[in-house]
């Protein structure tokens, strides 16, 4: 798993270095939104509750609850890139998504390359010997836990 991790890294236009205090993670999927949040020292990194996906305005209106009750400073999306780096229809959606959320938040928003982290996550969850069902409920949040725990290490001296 070292492997895939070292394959993952974060698309940022600036850096993040001057944060401090909690950042949340997204996880974008069709019909749900991983979410993940770490403590104000960036030391641990733990998954909440996906969000239903239903529309723009309810995930903005749920991603801004969060945000404010956590008091994130930044909100980090993940961006699925294809093995090769290239960029196709899932990842030009992360990007209108994460455009929106700048637009509409009060914090900065990062794009991370999530490659292979549903993977990951359900590797991760096997191992614990959790079972399908819950994997199945898990796996969006577990892979945004790991887009989180990518960035903050990346941001890293």
């Amino acid at each position: 798993m070292a492997e895939l991790t070292k394959k993952r890294r974060s698309v940022l236009t600036e850096t993040a270095e001057s944060l401090s205090g909690r950042l949340l993670a997204l996880d974008l999927g069709a019909k749900r939104v991983g979410v993940a949040i770490c403590d104000e020292l960036r030391v641990t990194v733990r998954p909440l509750a996906a969000i239903e996906r239903r529309s723009w305005k309810d995930l903005l209106r749920r991603v801004s609850e969060l945000i404010e009750s956590y008091e994130a400073r930044a909100l980090i999306v993940g961006l699925p890139s294809r093995l090769d780096g290239a960029e196709g229809p899932a990842a030009k959606e992360a990007r209108s998504i994460a455009e929106k959320f700048q637009r509409s938040l009060s914090v900065p928003v990062y794009l991370q390359n999530e490659s292979l982290t549903t993977f990951e996550a359900a590797s991760h969850l096997k191992a614990a010997g959790k079972r399908k069902g819950y994997i199945d409920q898990q796996i969006d949040s577990e892979a945004a836990a790991i887009i989180l725990r990518d960035f903050i290490h990346e941001q890293q001296p």
